[in-house]
């Protein structure tokens, strides 16, 4: 396919991370840049950073992108689909973190591959801070690496795109996951999830009502379901009620109301976050004890440490386990179950980022000019810039918006 020039970029905005209009003052320089996209190494990654029509915009907008052979094949993406569309495929893993500027990918950089960066570059990617140590920043802080989380990224209303956007993805496909539990095949109570004429429907309880919360009940009240939705936040469940209408239950946590509710469950889906200054679980092993047998439990908060006593964090090859005759699914990374989906999702926010670096003539610019990309930034030029990551590990930091007055 031949690449195109495009008469207008997909530039980020102050404080967005939406495609508009070019909004580059006159004077501004672009920057044409090498960005790399490695095969992820965590086993159970199936995302990337990139499909091929994001490339193909970069290329055509004088960008060179160089992509590790196999790279897509997670998200049913080719080498050839990419080299069509003007990538340059390597076979080499350390290759793409020497010869890039920006490195684009979903999990954190492990050890060998932080070795193999020639240093000064942009890195996006996640951070997971919880699961890392002091020498990982370390060794990115000694490359003089800029650093980008996407889970600390903002739009210009202070949301989350790439966690809003995962968080959508994991929701919907929870409810999906349950259904298949449900099912005889899969040892479950060998009914469906829904309802038809004649037949009471099946009951989901949905903990917390988030972003995933949202997407779960959505879900399951279009596929026929009695969705009970429940949260600390009066506002949050008065929100979730007017968009989706009077066939949602909503309550505030009080014990006895969610153990009644859990009695009569056939599905509990676990989109909360716990507190650190709270409880440690929401719904508690006796609670569970008491739930109906094949029922599903599917905790998305596993990632965090799950907000239900008895999970416990298993992988995509083996994802379930039986407690108290309940079917447990808590696996994190539920959205790269479903990694074309999310591929596109990351793309339509990466896409934009990267473009608008380029367009403001590289990182430093960039991050003046968006308050929303400096918020992702937790280590600027070899300088941790993340207070919490800071306090955590003892490890010193600077107020990057200091940072950036300097200039």
């Amino acid at each position: 396919m031949k690449h195109q020039n495009y008469p207008h970029s997909w530039a980020l905005g102050k404080g967005s991370l939406m495609p508009q209009e070019e909004v580059m003052e006159r004077g501004k320089r672009r920057k044409q840049l090498v960005i790399g996209i490695p095969k992820e190494l965590q086993k159970d990654e199936s995302r990337i950073g990139l499909t091929p029509e994001a490339v193909e915009m970069l290329v055509g907008n004088g960008h060179q992108v160089i992509v590790e052979s196999k790279a897509g094949t997670g998200a049913k993406y080719s080498d050839n689909d990419y080299s069509e569309c003007g990538g340059f495929i390597v076979d080499n893993h350390s290759e793409v973190f020497a010869k890039s500027d920006i490195i684009l990918k979903i999990s954190p950089p492990v050890t060998s591959e932080i070795e193999h960066m020639k240093g000064n570059q942009v890195l996006i990617s996640s951070v997971r801070h919880i699961i890392q140590n002091k020498d990982f920043f370390y060794r990115l802080m000694n490359k003089k690496i800029t650093a980008i989380s996407y889970e600390y990224l903002r739009n210009n209303d202070n949301s989350f795109p790439v966690l809003r956007s995962m968080s959508e993805i994991a929701g919907s496909t929870s409810v999906m996951i349950a259904s298949e539990y449900l099912s005889n095949q899969h040892g479950g109570k060998g009914i469906m999830l829904g309802g038809i004429t004649g037949i009471t429907p099946t009951e989901v309880v949905i903990l917390g009502a988030g972003a995933a919360a949202e997407s779960a009940a959505r879900t399951a009240i279009s596929l026929g379901a009695l969705v009970k939705v429940f949260d600390q936040s009066v506002d949050r469940l008065r929100r979730l009620q007017e968009i989706l209408g009077s066939r949602l239950y909503t309550s505030i946590f009080h014990p006895r109301v969610i153990t009644r509710a859990l009695l009569s469950a056939d599905v509990v889906i676990g989109a909360l976050h716990m507190d650190s200054n709270g409880p440690r679980f929401l719904v508690t092993e006796e609670m569970v004890r008491e739930m109906k047998k094949g029922s599903v439990i599917v905790d998305l908060s596993i990632d965090q440490g799950g907000c239900i006593e008895t999970s416990e964090c298993r992988s995509h090859p083996s994802p379930v386990f039986i407690k108290h005759g309940v079917i447990h699914y808590c696996v994190p990374n539920i959205a790269s179950r479903v990694a074309r989906t999310a591929t596109v999702a990351l793309s339509n926010i990466f896409a934009p980022l990267i473009l608008s670096i380029g367009e403001y003539g590289g990182i430093k610019p960039s991050l003046l000019d968006n308050s929303g990309l400096r918020k992702g930034v937790y280590i600027y030029n070899g300088l941790l810039t993340n207070s919490m990551i800071g306090l955590m590990y003892g490890i010193p930091y600077k107020d990057i918006e200091l940072l950036m007055a300097a200039f």
